[in-house]
């Protein structure tokens, strides 16, 4: 796997502000899912587009959005503020 562009659960904690256990929390709960994972390491790596879908999530929840209706927004085709 080219990991070129890609990120660690510690990079995206790092790159948004977020705890690795909030970002491990999201994985969990699948508001954020992994675009792959090292063969070697077992680590999971992530792109760019989850650091964007992160800073939505945190723009959300700072407007006091629950996360049920935050996944809801989140869906293909919503359109989310």
């Amino acid at each position: 796997m080219n990991t070129h562009n890609l990120y660690l659960v510690k990079d995206l904690a790092r790159l948004t502000g977020l705890s690795v256990e909030t970002v491990k929390y999201y994985l969990k709960i699948r508001l954020i899912s992994e675009v792959g994972r090292s063969p070697e390491t077992n680590f999971r790596y992530f792109d760019e587009s989850t650091i964007n879908r992160l800073n939505r999530i945190i723009g959300l929840r700072r407007d006091k959005y629950p996360i049920n209706k935050i996944r809801e927004l989140l869906e293909p085709g919503k359109v989310s503020s």
